[in-house]
């Protein structure tokens, strides 16, 4: 369940930010522009590449995923992973494992919603500045840097990118002790998809043979 407690990390992690000495206020004012941005979405749906880098930058190895949100109901979907949450119960189902992990949503843990990722919940545990601006493509990409203040967790640095133009953002990498590096890049938003509200819930009919682990 890695790639489970991978998303847990980078919700808990792009847009929380405090550490030793003071904050960037250029970046605090794009990280809010981001947020307040994601705020006019009604019901965002995006697209995503996860990758696995080493510390030499080769790539170990890349996949595809999906993450739709509408209120505080989400639903990720990665090779072999989908997290399901109607804002009141979070399912995680192991494809490889056939299995199937209940829990309560605890609003008190930040870490648990996606949607918490583009919103500025970013001045607790990060010391945040901007490194500057790159070009990707017809994108100007500005970088900015966060490192934890809990020198405990198991990265040391993290990198998200925010396109100017839209104020979005577009990736975010994390740096690991170990020397792995993870990174998620945003390929493509919808910010008004249309969404059922069941596809937030798992529904064990269609997924038969899965065992479920209520941890409630």
């Amino acid at each position: 369940m890695k790639k489970v407690y991978l998303l847990a990390a980078i919700i808990t992690t792009v847009f929380f930010a405090n550490a030793q000495g003071q904050n960037d206020p250029v970046a605090k004012k794009i990280l809010d522009a981001v947020s307040n941005k994601f705020k006019t979405f009604k019901s965002p749906s995006a697209s995503f590449t996860y990758k696995v880098e080493n510390a030499q930058g080769k790539t170990l190895s890349s996949k595809k995923g999906s993450v739709a949100m509408k209120g505080s109901k989400y639903k990720v979907t990665m090779p072999g992973l989908e997290i399901f949450s109607d804002g009141h119960t979070q399912w995680s189902y192991d494809k490889s494992a056939k299995e199937v992990t209940v829990k309560s949503v605890d609003e008190s843990q930040s870490e648990i919603s996606p949607q918490k990722l583009f919103t500025n919940f970013f001045d607790k545990i990060f010391l945040y500045k901007l490194n500057g601006e790159k070009k990707v493509g017809n994108k100007t990409l500005q970088e900015i840097e966060l490192t934890p203040t809990d020198k405990n967790r198991p990265f040391f640095k993290v990198y998200a990118l925010v396109d100017k133009a839209t104020q979005t953002l577009y990736s975010a990498k994390f740096l690991e002790k170990s020397g792995n590096r993870y990174s998620y890049t945003i390929d493509a938003m919808n910010p008004n998809a249309n969404l059922n509200d069941a596809q937030f819930t798992f529904d064990k009919k269609r997924y038969p043979g899965v065992e479920l682990v209520d941890l409630r």
